[in-house]
């Protein structure tokens, strides 16, 4: 018999808040390169132009600029995120008529954290545009389109609210509900599909060891971005372009880079964004399912 709802709860958003850490300690410098790439395509001519460039602004600490922000999205979207996750789980098997330990199919884990995604949402919003624009803060100078001196975490939030008020930290939030919904029905997939295929004559899929889950989390990682990866183009668009005071929606946004760039813009930065897939999506799994394990654990003994 496994611990009480409320410690299940407990144990889903400790673990993934050391997913959220473990995933941006590993994936930083490809997420700043992604961000780059997307918001300013035309000041880069690939991977490799946008990473010389970025060190010569400042060294390896540029590709860590919005760390903080990011560590906080990434803490907070997971912890609400793998919470949530649990939460639907057991609906699904609720609406199921299934018993509450039963495994679920891949496709059943897959709905399950598409719904989730709605509420890390809410969180992940306002942590993610202060972490964009940090990332794309010297090609907003270089540009023209924002005075010198605001490459601080603080100086962004207080921009934010001056200018926008409250509801300017939620910036995007329709084009991040519209990424994260598909987009976890994919990762979550993905990885239950990639988890499977490696148990394939083990007795469980939690008998998988370091390496299984770490490609297991990669592949649905990957899975992700590749469905939903224009759509979150638009929104580091609108997040930050919206820093110069250029309010635009998500079908305004999408229509003018496809009318004015191209679609291949929309792609801008994909590269980094798949090579950072698996090392920062594995990190993630394996610190989740090996914190959630212990913890779960302690807690049957």
């Amino acid at each position: 018999m496994g611990p009480n709802p409320v410690i299940q709860a407990a144990i889903d958003l400790t673990a993934g808040a050391a997913a959220g850490t473990a995933c941006v300690l590993a994936g930083q410098p490809f997420d700043t390169a992604k961000v780059k790439m997307q918001t300013f395509p035309n000041m880069y001519k690939g991977l490799m132009d946008c990473a010389l460039k970025t060190y010569r602004q400042g060294g390896l600490r540029s590709f860590y600029m919005g760390t903080s922000p990011a560590l906080m999205a990434n803490i907070a979207e997971n912890s609400v995120l793998f919470m949530c996750y649990g939460f639907c789980r057991q609906v699904v098997r609720t609406i199921g008529g299934l018993d509450k330990n039963v495994m679920l199919s891949d496709l059943q884990n897959a709905a399950a954290g598409s719904v989730a995604s709605v509420f890390s949402s809410i969180v992940l919003c306002p942590t993610e545009l202060v972490k964009c624009r940090l990332q794309a803060m010297h090609e907003m100078q270089i540009s023209g389109k924002i005075a010198q001196g605001q490459n601080t975490v603080w100086s962004v939030v207080k921009v934010i609210v001056h200018s926008e008020g409250l509801l300017g930290f939620y910036q995007g939030l329709s084009s991040t509900l519209f990424r994260e919904m598909p987009g976890y029905f994919f990762f979550f997939g993905g990885y239950e599909l990639s988890r499977s295929f490696f148990a394939t004559g083990l007795k469980s899929k939690d008998e998988l060891g370091p390496l299984p889950l770490m490609l297991s989390g990669g592949f649905g990682g990957a899975a992700l971005w590749l469905a939903v990866y224009p759509i979150d183009c638009v929104k580091s668009r609108i997040q930050v372009l919206s820093m110069a005071g250029k309010q635009a929606g998500f079908m305004k946004t999408f229509a003018s880079i496809v009318r004015h760039e191209g679609i291949s813009a929309l792609y801008s930065g994909l590269k980094p964004t798949m090579i950072r897939a698996f090392p920062a999506n594995g990190a993630l799994f394996l610190a989740y399912e090996y914190s959630r394990k212990i913890m779960m654990n302690h807690f049957d003994t």
